[in-house]
């Protein structure tokens, strides 16, 4: 069974268990490992936006700053705020019922970005990394919605970090301590959201356990964000036959990609659909289609928002996703 929790971003709450919701990404970055450079434009960034909006997704995340692996250059707080506030204000000044996330781990970027219409914080350091360690205290002060995500060491130290034991023990035990200091620094428990990382500082195969258990960390009472899109561990799992997950046997069994066109989608696609069956309450992703067909095999297909207006009900499938769909079915 599901958690149901109320997500309070300040100027409203979204209701997270009932569905999952997708928090669809737009990177406005010249150097991101899937779509660096394609919307650094501002306007290019926003009609992408509005595109994800229009598949589906409930809130947007916008990021100017890298966290690929190997990334040694950190982007400097007047260039990220360059990057991401135009979009941030003018998608709000077209869609004022948005509900629009910044992803950066900066306190100053974060209370600018908020200043102009985001009403989330998505930190991928579980707010670690800001230069002066005031990111736990400035959310408290903003009374936004966060997202605290587990990474471990720096995006330039990955390739050469040591082997985890006990992936699940370390990302349960990590998360509980940084969700407590979160805390403990003011943020309220109905403003966060836990994210276990996948692929951020974990070896391809110290993903899967955390996938397979993925329900285990609801037993921390916090809604989990699952963000899978287009990680590179996909590559190692597709065509693989790996019967990890009790709740979705049947995707992993033989998750091979059947899709012409994205070799990766198959193991994408199988991916999102556990982490929805093991209780994500938010999928994250730069294409809403691999989070829409799993919603929809698992039968959660329509989006759950308390107080956003002209939210509708969720779109029919494009025929493009259908076409996949019915492949999938016929292999």
């Amino acid at each position: 069974m599901r958690a149901i929790f109320q997500w309070n971003v300040g100027s409203r709450v979204l209701e997270l268990g009932r569905r999952t919701l997708i928090m669809g990404v737009v990177n406005a970055t010249p150097d991101s490992f899937s779509d660096g450079g394609l919307y650094i434009d501002a306007e290019k960034a926003v009609v992408r936006a509005e595109q994800l909006l229009d598949d589906g997704a409930t809130i947007i995340d916008v990021g100017g700053e890298s966290t690929r692996p190997g990334a040694s250059e950190p982007v400097s707080e007047e260039e990220e705020r360059r990057r991401v506030l135009p979009v941030i204000r003018d998608l709000k000044r077209r869609r004022p019922g948005a509900v629009v996330s910044v992803d950066t781990y900066k306190a100053s970027v974060a209370r600018a970005a908020v200043d102009v219409g985001a009403e989330v914080v998505n930190d991928v350091s579980g707010f670690r990394w800001d230069p002066d360690s005031k990111m736990a205290k400035t959310l408290a002060e903003l009374k936004v919605g966060a997202v605290l995500m587990h990474t471990r060491g720096r995006p330039e130290e990955w390739r050469s970090l040591p082997p985890i034991g006990d992936p699940m023990l370390m990302v349960k035990r990590e998360l509980r301590q940084w969700a407590e200091a979160a805390t403990l620094a003011g943020i309220k428990r109905d403003r966060l959201v836990l994210d276990p990382g996948f692929g951020f500082g974990k070896r391809f195969e110290e993903n899967y356990p955390l996938l397979a258990h993925f329900a285990e960390l609801q037993q921390m009472g916090f809604p989990l964000l699952a963000g899978v899109s287009r990680k590179s561990f996909h590559r190692a799992n597709a065509g693989a036959r790996w019967q990890g997950c009790r709740g979705c046997r049947t995707a992993l069994r033989d998750s091979g990609c059947r899709n012409s066109v994205d070799p990766e989608g198959g193991a994408r696609n199988s991916n999102a659909r556990c982490a929805v069956c093991g209780g994500g309450s938010a999928g994250r992703g730069r294409d809403c289609g691999e989070w829409r067909i799993e919603r929809q095999h698992v039968g959660t297909a329509v989006p759950a928002v308390s107080g956003v207006p002209g939210v509708r009900k969720w779109p029919k499938l494009s025929a493009g996703l259908r076409q996949q769909k019915s492949r999938q079915k016929r292999n």
